[in-house]
């Protein structure tokens, strides 16, 4: 009796709990699913908003945006941004996009955008740029389509009414490891320019970084060679006779730039250069989406621009 009584409940129970796990299981697949199509979403969305184009007439009337190529490659190719009106030795910047050296595009709204809306109506012509990426060009290769990238703006800045002297180079991620290695040897390049702003890069000295933990994108980019590393690394790369540079980093990156920074810093400082690093509390993305924007990030950055071209 004891037996008859208790097989049926055994039974119940197990199905009940068959019954329960099956709902938790398709519970669990479910809310991936929906975690999976919300981040989809999100992504879709950024890619749309980095891909809207930019009224550049809504930001200054009469403004003029050309195109040209620096180079035989389809991507060795540049956006030029002049203001309206007669320029005559109008300050220059040149901004280089990020990406994880594989991806972005010079017209991207969080490169170029904020960055439009503050300086064109202060009289600057901004360049945008474009390069090789992985897997076509590493990158050194892609430091060296930068190289050649400037020394054209270089050449043709009379033609837009501005100065081959006043030019500050910029770049955001990989595109701040780009423009710091020149920096660190402008040599790359040949005639000097003015001064560099570095928004938020980790790979500042690349055998540290190659060294420890790091994403798959990095063996891409610099290979498995410490003689390739040392080759494109700012740190290992840097001289005294280097371009100054103003170094950005967010303190909310997982990988810690600011530390990256900072170790750039004391190495500059050794040999009595200054290197001012600036700490940001924004994410990697906002420290290149909200420049431009009005405050003191802004003002900071426009106060080393200031000081290097009244050089």
């Amino acid at each position: 009796m004891k037996t008859t009584r208790l097989l049926p409940m055994t039974l119940a129970a197990a199905l009940a709990v068959a019954l329960t796990a099956g709902s938790a299981a398709d519970a669990q697949i479910g809310l991936r699913g929906k975690m999976r199509e919300r981040m989809m979403q999100r992504l879709q969305e950024k890619k749309a908003e980095e891909e809207r184009p930019i009224d550049l007439q809504t930001i200054l009337p009469g403004a003029r945006k050309l195109t040209a190529a620096y180079g035989p490659d389809p991507a060795q190719a540049m956006d030029v941004y002049v203001p309206p009106g007669v320029l005559h030795d109008a300050p220059v910047i040149v901004m280089v996009h990020g990406g994880a050296w594989k991806i972005g595009d010079k017209a991207n709204t969080g490169s170029v955008e904020n960055k439009l809306k503050h300086w064109l109506p202060r009289g600057y012509v901004l360049v945008s740029i474009n390069y090789r990426m992985l897997p076509q060009a590493m990158a050194y290769e892609q430091a060296q389509d930068v190289a050649a990238s400037l020394r054209w703006t270089q050449v043709h800045a009379a033609d837009w009414g501005a100065s081959d002297r006043k030019v500050i180079l910029m770049g955001h991620s990989a595109g701040a490891h780009l423009v710091a290695l020149l920096s660190s040897r402008p040599e790359m390049v040949g005639k000097p320019w003015a001064g560099t702003v570095v928004l938020d890069s980790a790979a500042m000295r690349v055998s540290t970084t190659m060294a420890g933990r790091h994403p798959k994108f990095y063996d891409e980019a610099f290979g498995t060679d410490p003689a390739d590393w040392s080759q494109a690394s700012p740190m290992d790369q840097w001289t005294p006779a280097a371009v100054p540079m103003f170094l950005v980093c967010s303190t909310k990156r997982p990988d810690k730039p600011c530390d990256d920074a900072r170790a750039f810093q004391a190495l500059a400082k050794r040999s009595a250069v200054p290197m001012p690093v600036l700490t940001q509390d924004l994410t990697h993305a906002d420290i290149n989406r909200t420049l431009g924007l009005p405050g003191a990030y802004t003002d900071a950055v426009d106060g080393f621009i200031a000081e290097r071209l009244a050089r």
